[in-house]
């Protein structure tokens, strides 16, 4: 018997789901919620094997089986917004269910995150380096990751350690969890899947965000003409800690426009 996702809905308004990126979990979002429970009915989903959901992980970690987990437990015709891993799942959602999807918010995202000539993303020996340091400390392989997650901003330090404390909140993630997620990130891609995504679609990116670079956008507009770019200039991959006023006016004027 599939297990059901535990989830968390406060607010008013239009429905909202949020999804975390890798090693993380819902407590990410904590400060923003007051800013959009006012204005939404807000859904918070752990990914399997994280946050809440720490105890629930399909037999296969793959995209297919998180998907129907997820869908299994998000309102209908909502605002699918997905940060990093959560965002590569978020685009599955919308290229393979397009009637659940209301619109589209891609956060510090790509279709593919492993880097290739032809393509800007992570590096594979340091997803590699992951993958080691993973089976070894997760702590200390959690610790490197928000590390490059906050590189180049200039409250990179203070970013941490909002991110760290809101996670802490929550049990620990799953190991199953931990190695299926970071094999998604390496090998997932998504490209193609773009053209089939018929919800409205807005891209955020952060200007000196190493994991997902914003060179990327040219390449993106080519796969999905009619989505939208934002680039917040002075952040890395968590605008939403460490340009968290910016980076809320952004997402309300895109929330609020038809």
């Amino acid at each position: 018997m599939t297990q059901t996702l535990r989830t968390v809905t406060s607010g008013k308004g239009p429905e909202l789901v949020l999804l975390h990126g890798w090693g993380l979990n819902s407590g990410v979002w904590e400060s923003l919620m007051p800013s959009l429970t006012p204005r939404f009915t807000v859904t918070l989903i752990d990914l399997p094997g994280f946050g809440l959901n720490h105890d629930i992980v399909p037999e296969s970690y793959n995209l297919s089986s998180i998907a129907e987990l997820i869908l299994n437990v998000m309102p209908a015709k909502a605002t699918l917004t997905g940060w990093s891993l959560g965002g590569l799942m978020a685009q599955h959602i919308a290229s393979s269910r397009p009637d659940k999807i209301d619109r589209l918010i891609l956060l510090c995202t790509s279709p593919k995150f492993m880097a290739t000539e032809e393509w800007p993303g992570i590096a594979e020996p340091v997803l590699r380096e992951f993958h080691q340091q993973l089976k070894h400390d997760f702590s200390k392989t959690l610790d490197r990751f928000l590390a490059i997650q906050a590189m180049g901003s200039q409250s990179a330090k203070a970013d941490i350690r909002q991110l760290k404390q809101s996670i802490s909140q929550y049990p620990p993630p799953h190991q199953q969890a931990l190695s299926g997620g970071l094999s998604l990130l390496s090998d997932i891609d998504l490209r193609h899947n773009l053209t089939q995504i018929t919800a409205p679609t807005t891209w955020f990116f952060g200007r000196l965000d190493s994991l997902v670079p914003q060179k990327m956008i040219q390449k993106l507009k080519l796969l999905q003409p009619l989505a939208k770019h934002i680039v917040i200039p002075k952040a890395s991959h968590a605008p939403f800690v460490s340009h968290q006023e910016d980076f809320l006016d952004l997402l309300l004027n895109e929330l609020h426009t038809k």
